[in-house]
C-alpha cells in the first residue's frame, strides 16, 4: 500500500501547534479481572490522522467505545474537544461520529434513503442537505447506486455507505474501528481516499487497525498490546530509532526454524514473514554467516541473509519484548 510522503520539519512544528482535540488522561477500562484498557494518556491534535494499531485484543475498539460516550471509563478520562467522557458522554457525541465494527446500516432502505435517515438522526438542516449529499456521493462513487437497496451492496460499498453516513453532519471528530476490515484492496483504496479528504478539510480522525501496513499512513500512530501503550510516534520515526538491525532470512519451514534460532547467541529477536524469517541482530554483518550456518546445520535450506530496513511489525514485536509480559 502506497504511503505518503515523509512529513516535512515544517509540517510537524505545525501539527504541534495544533490545538489538541482529543485527550487521554489514564483512560482504564476493566471488565471484572480483565483490564482491556490500561491507562491509556496521549493527546490528538486537531486535524491529525491518528491510528490505534494492535492485533485482536489490544484495546482498540474498547479505547474508540470510550471515546465515543458509549462505554464509560473505569478510571481515567478523556477528553473530546474539551468534553470528558466520563462526566458528560452525552454532550462528547454531538461533535463526533463513530463508526464501528457493525455500523448500522438498514438494508431494506436504499443508499439515498440511508443517508436521509442519518440527516435527520443528526438534525442536517433541509437547505444544506442537497449539496452536502451530493458531494458524498460524489467522493464515495457511490451516485450510480442511490437507488439500490442497501442490503444489495457488496462488502466494499457498504463500508462506503457507511463512512458516508457518519461524514453526513460533518463532524469535528471522526472514529473508525477497523474501517478496511474484510474489504476488498479496491475498495479500502477508496475508503483511504475519503478519510484523507477530510483529514485535510480539517477533520480530525482516530482510526484503529490490525493491519501494520496501513499505519503508514497515519500521522502519528499507537501502539497498543493488551490494553497498553508500548509505543507512540510516526511510523517514519519508529523505524527510524528501532535500534536494532534486521536480516531477512529466506527458510523453508520458518516456523521451526524461528524456534531453532532464537537461543542463538546474538539473536535479539525472529519473527515470520511468509518463507523468510527477520531476525533481530546486534551487527547484520557479523551475524548473518552465523545465523544461515547455524539453520544448515540443524537440516533447513536457506538463501542468501540479506539486512533489511525494520518494519512496523518489527517495531511492534520488539516494543512489547521491551515492554515486558502484560
Amino acid at each position: 500500500m502506497d504511503a505518503g510522503p515523509a512529513e516535512a520539519p515544517a509540517e510537524r512544528a505545525a501539527a504541534a501547534d495544533r490545538p489538541v482535540a482529543v485527550e487521554l488522561d489514564g483512560l482504564t477500562r476493566r471488565f471484572g479481572a480483565l483490564t482491556a484498557v490500561d491507562g491509556l494518556s496521549f493527546a490528538v491534535r486537531r486535524g491529525e490522522l491518528f491510528g490505534l494499531v494492535g492485533p485482536d485484543g489490544a484495546g482498540k475498539t474498547t479505547t474508540l467505545r470510550m471515546l465515543a460516550g458509549v462505554l464509560r471509563p473505569t478510571v481515567g478520562d478523556a477528553r473530546l474537544e474539551g468534553v470528558s467522557v466520563a462526566r458528560d458522554p452525552e454532550r462528547v457525541k454531538h461533535s463526533i461520529a463513530y463508526m464501528s465494527q457493525r455500523f448500522g446500516l438498514y438494508g431494506d432502505l436504499t443508499v439515498a434513503e440511508n443517508l436521509e435517515f442519518y440527516a435527520d438522526l443528526y438534525r442536517v438542516p433541509r437547505a444544506e442537505r442537497p449539496a452536502r449529499l451530493e458531494r458524498l456521493f460524489r467522493f464515495s462513487a457511490l451516485g450510480p447506486f442511490r437507488s439500490r437497496l442497501a442490503r444489495q451492496l457488496s462488502g466494499g460499498m457498504k463500508q462506503k455507505l457507511a463512512l458516508s453516513c457518519c461524514l453526513v453532519h460533518e463532524p469535528a471528530i471522526l472514529l473508525l474501528d477497523e474501517p478496511t476490515f474484510g474489504v476488498d484492496p479496491i475498495s479500502r483504496r477508496d475508503l483511504w481516499l475519503i478519510v484523507h479528504e477530510m483529514v485535510a478539510r480539517g477533520t480530525t480522525v482516530v482510526v484503529s487497525t490490525a493491519y501494520m501496513d496501513e499505519a503508514e499512513r497515519f500521522d502519528r500512530l499507537a501502539m497498543l498490546d493488551h490494553g497498553r501503550l508500548v509505543a507512540l510516534d510516526s511510523a517514519e520515526r519508529l523505524q527510524r530509532a528501532f535500534g536494532i538491525e534486521m536480516l531477512a532470512v529466506p527458510v523453508d519451514r520458518a516456523h521451526e526454524a524461528r524456534a531453532a534460532i532464537r537461543a542463538l547467541t546474538g539473536v535479539r529477536g525472529a519473527a515470520v514473514f511468509g518463507d523468510r524469517l527477520h531476525v533481530a541482530v546486534a551487527g547484520a554483518a557479523a551475524d548473518a554467516p552465523r545465523i544461515v550456518a547455524a539453520l544448515r546445520t540443524a537440516g533447513f535450506a536457506v538463501g542468501e541473509a540479506r539486512p533489511v530496513a525494520p518494519s512496523l511489525e518489527d517495531v511492534f514485536i520488539e516494543r512489547i519484548a521491551r515492554a515486558g509480559p502484560a
